[in-house]
């Protein structure tokens, strides 16, 4: 059993996932970053300087004490955060989306250059003819 685990934990697939998650969360945290430091202060300015990461709906009102301590704090539908949030999804689905027409284009280079072999008819014709000789 130790073994069979050794090969899995060890495997191609399992490694490539590894770094996947990995580079996934990088990337999460640059488009974060991006999002919020980039786009949404561009999208601010032409919204009439708003920033969007602060703009809520409070449904109750934090409580505080005599001393000034919040008891209960604020109960708040954080919709900027959300808006933040759509934008980080739409700009790594449009990475993603390059990503793969990339891919796919640079793919069907390699599919032209291979020189295609023979077909398998022409293999299975081929084959009689030896037969028969």
């Amino acid at each position: 059993m130790l073994k069979e685990f050794k090969e899995f934990i060890t495997g191609g697939n399992v490694i490539e996932f590894a770094v996947a998650v990995i580079m996934a969360g990088a990337i999460g945290k640059v488009v974060n970053g991006f999002v919020n430091l980039v786009i949404m202060p561009i999208v601010g300015h032409f919204s009439g300087g708003a920033d969007f990461s602060d703009k809520k709906i409070v449904l109750d009102e934090a409580v505080v004490d005599a001393a000034g301590k919040i008891t209960t704090p604020e109960n708040a539908i954080m919709w900027g955060s959300w808006v933040n949030t759509i934008m980080s999804l739409v700009i790594v689905g449009f990475v993603m989306f390059m990503m793969i027409k990339g891919y796919n284009k640079m793919k069907k280079k390699e599919e032209a250059a291979a020189p295609a072999g023979p077909s398998q008819e022409d293999l299975l014709t081929e084959i009689r003819d030896l037969l028969k000789k």
